[in-house]
C-alpha cells in the first residue's frame, strides 16, 4: 500500500468519523466507527472463506437462497467450516454490503428501516459462537454500539439515517483483505486509535500509546530474537502495543493481555481479530490486573507496558503473601502503583524474555518503599538492564517526561546498567512532540550495542548506583551540562568604553541639530 493510497483511505475514515461529529464526544462515536469497521471485516472475512468452499461448486456465498433445501444444506455446512476456522458465522443476508445496499436502498424517497435487522446481526454473531472455542472471545463484543441512542438521533428516522449514511460511505471502501500482504483495516483501524486518542485528551487517549513509543517497547522487547512465543502486556488497553511486537518480531505464537475498562477490552480484542490474528492465539481477559490477575500460571518471553502512570491501588496488606509482591519486603505505596505494576510484570517474566515498561520519571527517585524496591531489583536480583530518558509531551493527556525501564533475569552484562537520554532528541509538532524514525533508530542502536555517548548515554557500574543510594536519576549518571561561554571582562570594558564615547558624539550631534532649529536641548 503506497504512502499516497494510505492518505487517501485515512482522509476517507476520517471524512466517516465527521459524520459522527458533533452528535456526541469522540471517545463515544468512536465505538460506533470502529465497531462498524469491525463488522464490516467479520463480513468480508466471512464472504472470502464461504466463497473459497464453495468455488468447486461454481458458487457464491450470496448467491445461496437460504430458504432452499440446498441452500439450507450450504448454509449448514459453511456454519460448521466457518465456527471451527474463524470462530464465528454470518449468513449471506446478514453480510455488510447486504445491509448497507438496503439501508441506501430509497422506496419513494425514503431509506429503508436498517436498525433493528442490524442490531439482530450484531447480536447473531456473537450466538453463533455459543458454545464453541471462540465464545469468550466474541463476547459482549458489541455491546457499546446502542444503535437506539438518542445522541444519534432524537427520533428512530434520524438515528436510521445517519446510520446509513456512516454505512454506506464505508461500503465503498476497499480494504483489500484477499492480499495477505496487505493489512490495509489493521492499519486503518489503527489510525482512527490514534486519531481519536490525540483528537479528544485523556479520556479518549487512556488507552493509547503513541505509535513511536510502541516502536521503542516493541524494538527492545524483541532484541536478539527472530519469532516469539509469547507477548504479554498487563494493561493491553487497544491491543496495540501487542501488535507492534508481533510486527517488529514477524512470528509470535500466543498474544497475552489483560484490560480493567471494558470498552478497550472490547477494542482490543477486535484489534486482534482484524489483525488476524486467530481466536486461538490470543488470551485478552477484563479485570484488575493488580487486584485480580488472570495469567498468574504463564510466564512470557516479551513483556511490555504502558501502565496509567501513578495510579491508585489497594497496596492490601493481603498482598505482602502474594508471590508477585512477597519476596520485596515492601509494597508499592497505595497512591502510586508504577513499582507495582513493575512488580506483577517481573513474576510473568521467563529467564529468557525481556520486558520494557513505560514510567513517569519519579519512579527514578522516590524514596520509602519505592528506594526499597529499588533496591532489591538491582542489588538482590541484579535485574534492571537499562533506563531510558523519553522527551516530554509526548503522550496523549500528560505532558510529564516519561522514562522506559528494561528488566531481564539473565543479563549478559550483568555489571552495569545503560542509561540513556533521549529527552532532547525529538520533533515538535503543535503542541505535540513526537520522536522520529532516526531518533527512534539512535535509542535502538545504543540499547543493542550498549554504546556510550558523550552527553546521551552511559554505562554506570552497579558500585556507583550503590553509592548513589540507588536514586536512578539520569542525570546523575548521564552529564548533560553544557559549559557556558567564557566571558572576556576586559573586552567587554573596552566595548562599553567605546559605547560610551559613541554617545557622547551623538549628543553633541543632536545639541548642534537643536541650536540650528532654535528648540531647547531636552539633555
Amino acid at each position: 500500500m503506497s504512502e499516497e493510497q494510505k492518505k487517501q483511505l485515512e482522509q476517507q475514515l476520517w471524512n466517516i468519523a465527521n459524520t459522527l461529529r458533533g452528535k456526541m464526544n469522540a471517545d463515544e462515536f468512536r465505538d460506533y466507527i470502529l465497531g462498524f469497521i469491525f463488522f464490516k471485516y467479520l463480513s468480508e472475512k466471512m464472504e472470502l472463506y464461504a466463497d473459497s468452499i464453495l468455488e468447486q461448486d461454481g458458487l457464491k456465498f450470496r448467491e445461496i437462497n437460504e430458504n432452499s433445501a440446498d441452500g439450507k444444506e450450504y448454509i449448514e455446512a459453511i456454519r460448521e467450516e466457518a465456527l471451527d476456522k474463524l470462530g464465528y458465522f454470518l449468513k449471506p443476508t446478514e453480510l455488510f454490503c447486504e445491509i448497507a445496499v438496503k439501508g441506501n436502498s430509497d422506496i419513494e424517497g425514503t431509506s429503508n428501516f436498517i436498525i433493528e435487522d442490524l442490531q439482530k446481526i450484531l447480536i447473531n454473531i456473537q450466538q453463533s459462537t455459543m458454545g464453541t472455542e471462540s465464545e469468550d472471545d466474541f463476547d459482549n463484543l458489541f455491546e457499546d454500539m446502542d444503535l437506539n441512542s438518542t445522541k444519534l438521533g432524537k427520533t428512530p428516522d434520524a438515528r436510521n439515517e445517519i446510520i446509513s449514511k456512516v454505512l454506506f460511505h464505508l461500503d465503498q471502501i476497499d480494504f483489500e483483505l484477499n492480499d495477505t500482504e496487505l493489512d490495509v483495516l489493521g492499519d486503518a483501524y489503527e489510525y482512527l486509535i490514534g486519531q481519536f486518542a490525540s483528537g479528544a485528551g485523556k479520556k479518549a487517549g487512556e488507552f493509547y500509546t503513541p505509535q513511536e513509543v510502541s516502536k521503542v517497547l516493541a524494538k527492545i522487547v524483541t532484541t536478539g530474537k527472530t519469532k516469539l512465543k509469547s507477548v504479554y502486556d498487563p494493561t493491553c488497553g487497544s491491543g496495540s502495543l501487542l501488535l507492534r511486537v508481533a510486527k517488529e518480531v514477524g512470528e509470535v505464537s500466543d498474544f497475552y493481555g489483560q484490560e480493567m475498562n471494558r470498552t478497550t477490552y472490547n477494542l482490543a480484542r477486535m484489534n486482534m481479530i482484524l489483525h488476524d490474528v486467530h481466536y486461538r492465539q490470543f488470551d485478552i481477559k477484563q479485570e484488575d490486573t493488580l487486584e485480580r490477575p488472570q495469567h498468574l500460571d504463564k510466564q512470557f518471553e516479551a513483556i511490555v507496558a504502558n501502565p496509567p502512570f501513578s495510579a491508585q491501588w489497594t497496596a492490601n496488606p493481603l498482598f505482602t503473601s502474594d508471590d508477585r509482591f512477597s519476596q520485596y519486603g515492601k509494597l508499592a505505596p497505595s497512591s502510586k502503583a508504577d513499582f507495582a505494576f513493575v512488580q506483577h510484570m517481573i513474576y510473568h517474566l521467563a529467564d529468557n524474555g525481556i520486558m520494557a515498561i513505560v514510567l513517569p520519571h519519579g519512579v527514578l527517585f522516590r524514596g520509602s518503599a519505592e528506594q526499597h524496591i529499588r533496591r532489591y531489583l538491582i542489588e538482590d536480583r541484579n535485574y534492571l538492564d537499562a533506563v531510558i530518558g523519553l522527551p516530554a509531551n509526548i503522550f496523549y493527556g500528560t505532558s510529564i517526561p516519561t522514562c522506559i525501564l528494561v528488566f531481564k533475569k539473565c543479563r549478559e552484562n550483568p555489571e552495569d546498567i545503560l542509561f540513556i537520554d533521549a529527552s532532547q532528541h525529538f520533533e515538535k509538532q503543535k503542541t505535540q512532540n513526537y520522536l522520529r524514525d532516526q531518533h527512534i533508530e539512535k535509542i535502538i542502536d545504543t540499547y543493542r550495542n550498549r554504546l556510550e555517548e558523550e552527553k546521551y548515554s552511559r554505562k554506570a557500574l552497579l558500585s556507583e548506583i550503590a553509592e548513589n543510594d540507588y536514586n536512578l536519576n539520569i542525570p546523575r549518571y548521564v552529564d548533560t551540562f553544557e559549559e557556558e561561554e567564557k566571558i572576556d571582562l576586559n573586552l567587554v570594558a573596552e566595548e562599553i568604553v567605546n559605547l560610551d564615547k559613541t554617545m557622547v558624539d551623538i549628543d553633541t550631534l543632536l545639541s548642534d541639530f537643536c541650536k540650528q532649529l532654535n528648540i531647547k536641548t531636552p539633555f
